[in-house]
């Protein structure tokens, strides 16, 4: 390998699989190849659901192992969930996973104290049933809770196993609903106003923080040479896929698509405003300053579990006839947390069709048309949305991530919203994950540079919108029922 080229391993986590990618980059190059692919499956016992997290450490150990020489290791996750640990740092019990039921009813007993509208002006986080805020007033009192001296969030957790040192990662943390987004600092108000301890959290860390190096006893499981650094990285899998967003100047909208789709803007500054709330808008914290400004949709996790309850059909084949089903025949609300939980996707998906007075999809085809034309319809209005509350004019989308892939849904995305849509790259998570760790290690330059070093090495693909957007404000207006 040549001297000005340094090799980084990516750990990138997400709901439903991880992987360890390895990213080789240059002056002017940039390669990244699959080291290990795992499953991430959760598991749910008797007293909920829980994510495996023996299972993803091991499957990371595997894929570093797989990865070879690297100079750096990064680590993003999915957001809000957490381990704890006791007083001699060991883990207590497996971390919950955001979708366990534990959190029902609690967001209204902490709106009785802080009422919504002062909590999101503290943290500019939207309304979500999980956020850790809400996962931790749910655990209030319980054994494990009593018994922690230390709350990991996931990457971090993974980050102390290799290395043995604790931090909090400032980007994840700021989607706890403790993080003030305008000092980049925690909210100590709200926090001491709920009787959340931030004691129990390690101190804040930025991307390009130095996290630490592979202990021994890792060097030896996985065969690499030490010294090997794990370097802090936007360990937020959505902070590293915007900051790999090949995006040219300021005025553009980004998608990161898979389980779930992450819709809006790059900001300067949080929207802190009544409306900005109203419309269940986020101010999550990125790289160099910026913010996060989106809105979540609930993505292909409704297709993904339609395909789950199908027998796991073809994927091509489903895409390519749900393309022949007539557009915008019945569209859902791909925001509404009723589709939240697993189980029954198809049937509950056909009941909302049913009770807005729509036809109700009566094959695959027909409903993953839905679904990919109700995605299509809530990327367009996060995209409208986000435009008017921040003030804040795009010229095009760029979509990011699995739903890449699908270029029916890039398409119908950009008839939508009547702008272009640049779709790519597919692992942006990855990407940003190693350009965070080679702008560390003085091998790329600022947040545009390594932009315009994807766009010269990313395959990227253009969809121009075709006709015009009447009918989907039409059915945009049917869904509001308006």
């Amino acid at each position: 390998m040549s001297a000005d080229v340094q090799s980084y391993a990516a750990v990138d986590l997400g709901a439903s699989s991880g992987r360890v990618m390895v990213g080789r980059v240059g002056p002017d190059s940039l390669e990244l190849a699959e080291a290990h692919r795992f499953v991430n499956r959760p598991v749910r016992v008797p007293e909920g659901l829980r994510w495996d997290i023996l299972a993803l450490y091991g499957g990371v150990l595997d894929g570093l192992r797989a990865a070879g020489r690297v100079d750096s290791v990064g680590i993003d996750s999915w957001a809000v969930d957490y381990g704890l640990l006791d007083a001699d740092g060991a883990l207590l019990g497996n971390p919950v996973h955001y979708r366990d039921p534990r959190t029902e009813g609690v967001p209204e007993k902490v709106w009785a104290t802080l009422p919504a509208e002062e909590l999101y002006a503290a943290t500019g986080l939207q309304y979500a049933p999980f956020n850790t805020l809400y996962q931790l007033v749910a655990a209030r009192g319980s054994a494990q809770l009593v018994a922690a001296e230390r709350l990991l969030l996931i990457p971090d957790l993974l980050a102390y196993w290799l290395t043995g040192e604790q931090g909090t990662e400032l980007t994840n943390a700021s989607t706890t609903q403790l993080i003030d987004p305008r000092t980049r600092d925690w909210s100590y108000d709200v926090a001491s106003r709920l009787g959340v301890d931030l004691g129990l959290f390690a101190p804040l860390r930025q991307p390009g923080d130095p996290a630490g190096l592979l202990r021994p006893e890792v060097l030896e499981e996985t065969g690499l040479r030490g010294p090997v650094p794990v370097t802090t990285v936007g360990s937020h899998d959505t902070a590293s896929a915007v900051a790999a967003v090949p995006a040219d100047g300021e005025r553009f909208a980004y998608i990161c698509t898979g389980t779930w789709s992450l819709a809006g803007l790059e900001l300067g500054a949080p929207v802190l405003s009544e409306a900005s709330r109203a419309a269940n808008f986020t101010n999550e914290l990125g790289l160099d300053g910026t913010v996060r400004y989106l809105r979540n949709i609930m993505g292909l996790w409704l297709l993904q579990e339609c395909v789950r309850a199908w027998g796991e059909p073809e994927l091509g084949g489903l895409l390519s006839a749900a393309a022949e089903v007539p557009a915008l025949r019945s569209v859902v609300d791909a925001g509404d947390a009723a589709f939240l939980a697993p189980g029954r996707m198809p049937e509950r998906i056909a009941e909302a069709c049913r009770a807005s007075g729509q036809p109700i999809p009566a094959t695959p085809a027909e409903t993953t048309r839905c679904i990919l034309d109700s995605l299509a319809l809530a990327h367009r209005k996060a995209v409208e949305d986000a435009q008017r509350l921040a003030d804040h004019p795009v010229d095009v989308v760029h979509i990011v991530g699995g739903g890449t892939r699908n270029a029916l849904l890039c398409q119908l995305t950009a008839d939508a919203c009547g702008l272009p849509v640049v779709a790519g790259p597919t692992e942006a998570a990855a990407l940003g994950n190693v350009l965070v760790q080679a702008r560390a290690h003085g091998l790329v330059g600022d947040l545009p540079g390594m932009r315009r070093l994807l766009t010269r090495t990313q395959q990227l693909t253009r969809y121009e919108p075709r006709g015009d957007t009447a009918r989907w404000t039409e059915a945009q207006t049917r869904l509001a029922g308006r």
